[in-house]
C-alpha cells in the first residue's frame, strides 16, 4: 500500500502547485506569480561560448520613449525648413513610401518646420544641435554618440515597439533582456538578470504589452521582471502576517525537494526553473528594500535627477533605480516611458514630454560617470520611429501634428564602448530620407551585442527546427564606427 509520504513525491507539478496554493504555501504565489518573479537561477552562468571575445560593456540600460518622438523637434535640426511652412511636401522626395491610415486621406501634406529652438553643443565633430526642450540632455553631448540614421519596416506602433524589443514584429519571440540573461547569465544572485520599469507620460500612449519583455521560445526564467510604480515593487515579496522568514525557509526546502524528485522523475526543466524563481522571491525579500532605499543617496546626487526622484513610478524615480540596479549586477535594465505619440500637438505635448526625461536621463549619465560606470554600461535612448515633416491635421505657425515615419529617426547611446560626441548618418532637407549610413533594428541589436562580447550570429537557441537569433535571417551589421 502506499505511503502518504509516496503519494506526495508521485504527485504531478500542476497538482503540486495547486495543492501548494491552497495548503498555505499561496505567498509563494500561483503560476501567474511565477511569471511575476521570473529570473534567472542564483549566480546562473553564461553558455560556455558567451562572451566571444572581451566585452566593452557589462550591462544595458535601455530608456525606451514609447510612442516615437519626433527627430525633428529633438536631434535632427532642419533649420532650412522654415522657408518651407506650408508648402506641400514634394512627391520627389515621399517617392513611394506608405502613409498611415491617418494621414492618406489629407488632400495636403503641408510641411510644419519645428518651433523650438535649438542650441549646439560641443562634441568631437562640428557641435551637436539639441532641441532647447533637452537642455541638459545636450549638455551631456560628449558623451553622446547621435545617430540620425536609424531606419525600420514597422509604420504602426504595436508591430513597431514588438520589432524593436524582439527583432521580429510578430508578438512571441525573445525580447533583448531574455537573449542576454539567457547567454550571459546573472552577476548577483540576489536580484534578477532583467528588470523593466514603466512610467507614464503626458501624450497620448499606446498599450504596453508582457511580450515585449517576454521570453518567447526561450526557458521562462529568462523573461523579465516588472517593477511597478510603488512602495512594494514586486507583487506578493512580503511575507503574510504572523509568518516568519524562518518558517518561509522551511517550506521552499521541502518544496524544493518535492520538486527537486518531479524533476527526476519527469525529465521536466521547467519544474527546476520553478525552484529557482522560489529561491529567487526568498532572496529578493531583503534585496529589493535595499534596492529602494534612498536614504543612503546623496542630497547632490538626488538633485541631479530632478524634483521628481523620489516618487515611484516618475522616469526620474526609474533612473535612479536603474543607475542603483547597475552597480549592483544587474544585465538588462529596460525603461519605458509612454506617451510620445504626438499626432494632435506636438506643440503642446512634446514639451511635457521632454520635462518628464530630460534632467533624470542627463542626470542618469552623470551619475553613471562620476561612479566609474559608463564606461561598462551601454546607456540606449529612442523609440520604435519617427515622425513626418508634414503636418497631419491642421497647421498654424503655432500649432502642428505629425504621423509615424519609419524611414529615418534618431535614436542616442553613451558608454559601454560607445565613441561620446559623434554623430553619425545623415539625413536629408526634410528629415524624410537617409542619404548617408542607414541603419536598421537588426544592425543596431547586433552592435549592442558586440559591446557585451556576444557574435550576434552565435547567439541561436533551436526552435521548431530552426536556430533563431535576435538579429534574423536577413544581414545585419555591426556598426564598428561607433565604437572608441
Amino acid at each position: 500500500m502506499q505511503s502518504a509520504h509516496d503519494h506526495l513525491f508521485n504527485l504531478n507539478r500542476r497538482q503540486l502547485l495547486k495543492g501548494a496554493a491552497a495548503g498555505g504555501l499561496s505567498f509563494l504565489g500561483s503560476t501567474a506569480l511565477g511569471r511575476l518573479l521570473a529570473a534567472e537561477q542564483p549566480s546562473a552562468p553564461s553558455l560556455p561560448m558567451f562572451p566571444n571575445f572581451a566585452p566593452k560593456a557589462k550591462r544595458v540600460i535601455y530608456l525606451y520613449q514609447e510612442g516615437a518622438p519626433s527627430q525633428l523637434d529633438t536631434f535632427d535640426y532642419k533649420p532650412g525648413l522654415h522657408e518651407f511652412f506650408d508648402k506641400d511636401l514634394p512627391a520627389s522626395v515621399r517617392g513611394a513610401q506608405r502613409l498611415t491610415g491617418m494621414t492618406s486621406g489629407q488632400s495636403r501634406l503641408p510641411i510644419a518646420p519645428s518651433i523650438f529652438k535649438f542650441e549646439q553643443h560641443p562634441n568631437r565633430q562640428e557641435g551637436l544641435w539639441v532641441s532647447d526642450l533637452l537642455r541638459h540632455t545636450g549638455g551631456m553631448a560628449g558623451e553622446l554618440c547621435v545617430v540620425k540614421s536609424m531606419m525600420t519596416e514597422q509604420i504602426n506602433h504595436g508591430p513597431g515597439v514588438t520589432f524593436m524589443q524582439t527583432g521580429n514584429q510578430n508578438p512571441g519571440r525573445p525580447s533583448i533582456g531574455a537573449w542576454l540573461s539567457y547567454g550571459l547569465g546573472s552577476t548577483n544572485e540576489n536580484l534578477p538578470a532583467f528588470v523593466v520599469m514603466i512610467s507614464q507620460g503626458r501624450g497620448q500612449m499606446q498599450a504596453l504589452f508582457s511580450h515585449l519583455w517576454g521570453a518567447g521560445f526561450l526557458p521562462g526564467e529568462h523573461q523579465g521582471v516588472q517593477f511597478r510604480a510603488s512602495a512594494d515593487p514586486v507583487l506578493y515579496l512580503n511575507d503574510p502576517k504572523g509568518m516568519l522568514r524562518g518558517d518561509r525557509r522551511k517550506m521552499l526546502d521541502m518544496l524544493g525537494e518535492i520538486n527537486r524528485r518531479e524533476a527526476e522523475s519527469n525529465g521536466d526543466s521547467q519544474v527546476l526553473a520553478r525552484i529557482a524563481q522560489y529561491e529567487m522571491a526568498y532572496r529578493m525579500q531583503t534585496s529589493v528594500p535595499d534596492l529602494t532605499d534612498f536614504s543612503t543617496e546623496r542630497e547632490s546626487t538626488l538633485a541631479l535627477y530632478g524634483p521628481d526622484v523620489k516618487k515611484p513610478g516618475t522616469y526620474a524615480y526609474n533612473c535612479l533605480m536603474a543607475r542603483r540596479m547597475a552597480e549592483r549586477g544587474v544585465r538588462f535594465i529596460q525603461l519605458y516611458h509612454r506617451g510620445w505619440d504626438h499626432h494632435g500637438s506636438v506643440v503642446r505635448d512634446l514639451p511635457l514630454q521632454c520635462q518628464d526625461v530630460d534632467q533624470a536621463q542627463a542626470g542618469l549619465l552623470q551619475d553613471l560617470k562620476q561612479r566609474g560606470l559608463l564606461e561598462d554600461t551601454l546607456v540606449i535612448w529612442g523609440g520604435e520611429f519617427g515622425r513626418t515633416v508634414y503636418c497631419q491635421g491642421n497647421l498654424t505657425p503655432t500649432q502642428y501634428g505629425r504621423d509615424h515615419h519609419p524611414r529615418c529617426f534618431s535614436m542616442w547611446l553613451a558608454g559601454g564602448g560607445i565613441q561620446g560626441g559623434i554623430s553619425y548618418g545623415r539625413t536629408d532637407d526634410f528629415s524624410y530620407n537617409i542619404l548617408e549610413n542607414p541603419v536598421t533594428v537588426h544592425d543596431l541589436h547586433a552592435t549592442m551585442l558586440h559591446c557585451l562580447g556576444i557574435d550576434h550570429t552565435r547567439l541561436t537557441y533551436k526552435s521548431q527546427g530552426l536556430d533563431m537569433k535576435l538579429t534574423g535571417v536577413e544581414p545585419a551589421k555591426v556598426v564598428k564606427e561607433w565604437f572608441v
